[in-house]
């Protein structure tokens, strides 16, 4: 199979999507409405909501939902094979993920910028509102600290990414300055200024680890944590036009234009996916996932077709900063497409390494040594990027081992194997770090809106004493994991919590849509809410039965356990809710916001 064949067909399979499934939804389901008031005009505060470009409210959307997901998540997942992936990838971002970011986006919008908490008890019932709160919380405060513990290992004793991460939050707040009071709505220049700045951290990273500045820029994990959880807490007080908005308008920038050099690269050099289509550990027994490849292909994949997480950010930060309803289209369907393609990049990566050596890496020597399987090319790989790379499972190195490999193939970059390498390693820091700043401050939106319930005031959008004690809360709880270094042990309860949660989004987005008064079009988000409940119910009892209990993790159990019955009774819930609704003529007869 050629690598450049399989990326004209994702890019091919997304524009004809967007062109018409995408455009389909907007206008004959959802039927977007321009004249409509968003909430950024509404409630404008300069702080939370703020309308912004629609060009750089896509960067940030895309920098707040793809984090660790499309890159390792197919990384992990090509054990199984390239073909499993890559039609999950295709199908599953275009008919699950994309609907289900942007009918949760138009939800938020004509409830004001409300999370999906507050939408699904409005819109289904206390019940399913009470459920929904409690795995929400639960699982964004996992979902940060896994993702904050890859930022962690990648930047700990690294001066070089230290510098360049953190060289970006200056350079977005010079860039927020600067389109907030300096040229107003410059976002031509700002992005002139800012990508040259970005480039420029870029190129003098390698030199900061030779001068007397990279003592100060090498911390060890614990200390990492601190800084970043403390990095967390700003992003989420900090008005969102100053550091949170432009950050992550920069970072789409290197995140999509690595991606879009790779593909690229893939075109120039059309490396041959060398793993087969489909592997005999789609059996199971694999020793990446010992599962079979249903379910566990859908659930290890996650952000690079479908993420719960998706639904935190479509109803967290970004609605309440959109300008205009039909600007809906290309900030929440085309992001998700263009996290797909992300997604595929990172499959053709790892798949375009001789299967010997893409286990090697990814699984430990001893695990190796049983598989029965001779390295190849694995030496020349270690010389290539300047590290011996065997035995680094995580998905996150393979990675960069094949991006590097493929890169290295194109003229004049032969001799940069090492540079490229770190430079990708940095790259996925830097794409993961975008999610943990939205996600703390989503996380802080979440807790305000479940704390007024209990205390009024914290519900008041402007009250700063609510503001500060919500964004500590949120970055003290996953930082407190991450710190503790617990949370690598709770990784594979997030993987099904969070298509959970995607699950429960979909449940949500189906009420969307008979609520509208469309039920004949109620299958767009029934057929895969049916399809990820089903198999992600089914992974998370697998996992119960066939991981933690034998190893006697008693609080994975609980945990999971406690996840799958909230779950239950959300479907149940919303599943009585439609019966009666439909067939019982009990839909209420009141106008709906979302007419």
């Amino acid at each position: 199979m050629s690598a450049m064949v399989l990326v004209i067909i994702a890019a091919s399979v997304y524009a004809l999507a967007y062109r018409f499934y995408g455009a389909f939804i907007a206008a004959k389901v959802l039927a977007f409405d321009e004249n409509r008031t968003t909430p950024a005009y509404k409630f404008e505060n300069g702080y939370d909501y703020v309308p912004t470009n629609k060009w750089v409210l896509f960067g940030h959307h895309f920098a707040a939902i793809a984090g660790a997901g499309p890159l390792v998540g197919p990384v992990l997942a090509a054990q199984f094979g390239w073909l499993p992936g890559a039609l999950w990838i295709l199908i599953g971002a275009v008919l699950a993920g994309a609907v289900h970011d942007m009918v949760i986006l138009f939800a938020s919008v004509r409830h004001d910028g409300s999370s999906i908490i507050d939408i699904t008890r409005k819109e289904v019932g206390k019940v399913s509102g009470v459920a929904t709160a409690i795995a929400v919380i639960f699982i964004l405060v996992i979902a940060m600290a896994g993702l904050a513990l890859v930022v962690v290992n990648a930047l700990y004793n690294s001066p070089w990414g230290t510098f360049t991460v953190a060289a970006t939050i200056p350079i977005a707040i010079f860039m927020g300055i600067y389109m907030k009071w300096i040229r107003p709505d410059d976002v031509k220049g700002a992005t002139i200024i800012g990508v040259t700045l970005l480039i420029l951290s870029v190129v003098a990273g390698p030199y900061i680890e030779h001068t007397a500045l990279a003592h100060y820029l090498t911390f060890n994990q614990k200390e990492m944590t601190i800084i970043l959880a403390t990095y967390g807490f700003f992003a989420a007080v900090l008005p969102v036009w100053l550091l949170l908005v432009p950050r992550d308008y920069l970072s789409t920038y290197m995140k999509l234009g690595v991606m879009l050099l790779l593909a690229i690269g893939v075109i120039i050099v059309n490396p041959t996916i060398r793993m087969p289509a489909i592997t005999e550990f789609v059996a199971g027994g694999g020793p990446i996932i010992s599962g079979k490849v249903w379910p566990y292909v859908f659930i290890t994949i996650a952000c690079g077709a479908l993420s719960g997480f998706h639904s935190l950010v479509s109803s967290g930060t970004t609605p309440k900063m959109i300008k205009n309803e039909k600007d809906i289209l290309p900030i929440a369907y085309g992001a998700m497409l263009a996290e797909g393609f992300v997604a595929m990049m990172a499959l053709i990566a790892a798949t375009s390494l001789i299967p010997a050596d893409y286990f090697a890496i990814n699984v430990t020597p001893e695990v190796f040594q049983k598989l029965g399987m001779k390295v190849v090319d694995l030496p020349v790989l270690s010389q290539l990027v300047g590290e011996n790379v065997a035995g680094r499972p995580g998905g996150a190195v393979t990675l960069g081992v094949g991006m590097t490999f493929i890169f290295s193939k194109i003229p004049f970059l032969e001799n940069l194997g090492a540079y490229l390498y770190h430079f990708v390693i940095l790259f996925e820091a830097l794409f993961i770090l975008t999610t943990i700043d939205a996600g703390t401050r989503i996380g802080r939106y979440l807790l305000q809106e479940a704390g007024g319930a209990i205390y009024k005031p914290l519900r008041d959008r402007n009250w700063w004493p609510g503001i500060i004690l919500t964004s500590f809360l949120m970055s003290f709880a996953w930082g407190y994991l991450v710190y503790g270094g617990n949370i690598s042990t709770i990784w594979p309860l997030f993987g099904t919590s969070n298509q959970l949660l995607g699950a429960i989004a979909l449940a949500l987005g189906t009420t969307v849509i008979i609520k509208k008064g469309k039920p004949q079009y109620m299958w767009i988000t029934l057929i895969p809410f049916i399809f990820v409940a089903a198999t992600t119910l089914y992974a998370a009892y697998l996992n119960i039965v066939t991981n933690y209990l034998p190893k006697g993790n008693t609080l994975l159990v609980v945990l999971s356990i406690a996840i799958i019955l909230l779950t239950i009774i959300i479907i149940i819930d919303s599943a009585i809710k439609w019966y009666r609704w439909l067939k019982k003529g009990e839909l209420p007869k009141q106008a709906s916001v979302f007419n």
